[in-house]
């Protein structure tokens, strides 16, 4: 049974810098797409961010470029989201989301929903100004 557990969210002040991680026990980690996504109340899930393996170009959604940084570690089965220069319009339920085992790099992670067959519950992020 594929499980994915975010941990990290929390309440920041704007301006202010969050850690995300998200360990998975899907089998294999390695070779899939890991992304992360959000959710604002009222609002549609986005991507926020997408890696393949840790020497690949990394995906992001053009409001967090610059400031948020997903990074992972294949040998804990983790995936992080670094987070900076936090906005009171970041605050959502960030999710986990693993993508398909493929055969090797084929490019960019998709940052589309639809893309991802394995979700975790999520964290919530709350910015305030």
């Amino acid at each position: 049974q594929v499980e994915l557990v975010e941990s990290g969210g929390t309440s920041v002040q704007a301006g202010g810098s969050l850690r995300l991680a998200c360990v998975a026990s899907v089998d294999p980690f390695r070779r899939r797409c890991m992304g992360w996504f959000r959710q604002a109340p009222g609002k549609e899930r986005e991507g926020v961010a997408a890696i393949y393996t840790a020497g690949s170009t990394p995906a992001y959604g053009d409001s967090v470029k610059g400031r948020f940084t997903i990074s992972r570690d294949n040998a804990k089965k983790t995936v992080f989201l670094e987070m900076n220069g936090l906005k009171p319009e970041d605050t959502g339920m960030y999710f986990c989301a693993a993508g398909v085992l493929t055969v090797g790099y084929v490019g960019p992670c998709s940052l589309l929903r639809s893309g991802y067959n394995y979700w975790g519950q999520g964290a919530q992020v709350t910015v305030s100004s």
